[in-house]
């Protein structure tokens, strides 16, 4: 028997919605290398170092857990993250403020279901801040930054939107160290940013995912400035190397314990709560050791060599880049390359379409991340690297010696091949 004709109609908000950029260009790439094309995957985010191993053995012990818990999250677990932010960033933090979740991006989700206010997102930013805007018909304002500023939202471009319209509520979503292009913020930009941000009661999601993975290892919150209006954020997924194991926390100040326990019954009407395995192995992780604390340092002088020796090849063929001050990208700009003169490209992303069917090597336009079209920018993510190797030569040799060109070269084999030929192309030879 035939059925009837199942009428599934989408919702406006989700009919335009395409699928995240960096998971389709990961997908995409995998793809490729199956049918044997050489391909250099600097499209996608993924932190090429191992989970530390006493994390893993942590989810070893803890596997037969199965308990539901807590939709906040396990309460062991919400002190240890308490006690990482009073360790790294010296906030005085109660567990009590803390929610776990599968993932910060699936936290995010529910913060923009919670409320309503406009968005203001710095540009260019993280993928997919402005869908999930969108999803809920958020109004978005994108705050564009330039390379000259190193891509930094200033105080003044805030308080100008702002002003507008004083009264609107507003949620501005700051990332530091930022993806796609690294930057970071210092102690006295943050200061002064929440200056403003407290004048007009703004809220903050102060995406801190990669704060583990600041080169300098001197990350600071915003919370340390506007306490009562910002939400921090971070996760396993970066500085732990865990982006599979989905667990994310957010810190929300007393003031917004409203908001708190709205989205907790949102999650206890979705995912209910985390995995109890993976929670009980992060209380390792965010309790933290000398071996993690080693860890970190060691990814953090192997990530800055291998930005600091990208950039300097890119500058070389008359690409312009700022130097990156944590995380695993960077966001050239190639105007001022021979080949965007010869390639005719009017777009970045039909740019990278060029790049990779001639190179191999796969990145994501700018236009992914809220630049215009029409500049020539891309991420590249630098991580196509094998980082359990990378850690073990790196203790192999002089004692925090910083990795050379030697080791690059040896160590993210792909990374470094795959940018030789991309700038041999750049250049037009």
């Amino acid at each position: 028997m035939c059925a009837a004709r199942i009428d599934c109609r989408l919702s406006p908000a989700v009919r335009t919605l395409k699928p995240s950029a960096t998971l389709a260009i990961n997908e995409h790439t995998a793809r490729l290398a199956a049918q044997g094309r050489e391909v250099f995957r600097l499209g996608f985010g993924q932190s090429p170092f191992p989970v530390p191993e006493q994390v893993i053995a942590a989810l070893r012990h803890h596997a037969p857990e199965k308990a539901y818990l807590p939709v906040l999250g396990l309460p062991q677990l919400r002190e240890a993250v308490a006690g990482y932010y009073r360790r790294t960033e010296g906030l005085d933090i109660s567990p009590a403020r803390v929610m776990i979740g599968p993932g910060s991006k699936e936290l995010m989700f529910l913060l923009q279901m919670a409320c309503e206010f406009e968005v203001l997102i710095p540009a260019p930013s993280w993928v997919s801040y402005a869908p999930q805007a969108g999803l809920f018909t958020r109004n978005v304002r994108w705050l564009t930054t330039d390379l000259d500023n190193g891509w930094r939202m200033t105080p003044a471009q805030l308080s100008r939107v702002c002003s507008e319209d004083p009264g609107r509520p507003r949620l501005l979503i700051l990332n530091h160290p930022g993806n796609p292009t690294g930057a970071t913020y210092r102690p006295e930009q943050l200061e002064a940013l929440a200056d403003v941000a407290a004048q007009f009661g703004l809220l903050v999601l102060s995406d801190e995912i990669y704060s583990g993975m600041d080169f300098a290892g001197a990350h600071t919150s915003l919370a340390q400035y506007y306490p009562d209006g910002t939400i921090v954020s971070n996760g396993l997924s970066k500085w732990c190397g865990a982006g599979g194991w989905r667990l994310g926390a957010f810190v929300m100040p007393e003031p917004l314990d409203g908001l708190r326990d709205a989205m907790a019954a949102i999650a206890s009407e979705t995912f209910s709560a985390v995995a109890a395995p993976i929670q009980y192995a992060a209380i390792t992780a965010f309790t933290g050791s000398d071996g993690i604390e080693r860890y970190l340092a060691d990814c953090r002088r192997i990530l800055c060599a291998l930005s600091r020796h990208v950039a300097q090849q890119l500058r070389a063929v008359g690409a312009e880049v700022c130097d990156a001050a944590g995380g695993f990208y960077l966001f050239p700009r190639f105007a001022g390359t021979p080949a965007a003169t010869t390639a005719a490209a009017k777009d970045s992303a039909t740019f990278c379409d060029r790049i990779l069917n001639d190179t191999g090597v796969a990145m994501l336009p700018g236009s992914d991340f809220g630049q215009p079209a029409g500049d020539l920018t891309a991420r590249m993510a630098l991580v196509d690297f094998d980082g359990t190797s990378a850690l073990l030569g790196l203790t192999q040799g002089a004692a925090d010696a910083e990795p050379d060109v030697a080791f690059l070269r040896r160590y993210c084999t792909a990374v470094m091949t795959g940018i030789d030929r991309l700038c041999t192309w750049l250049a037009g030879e």
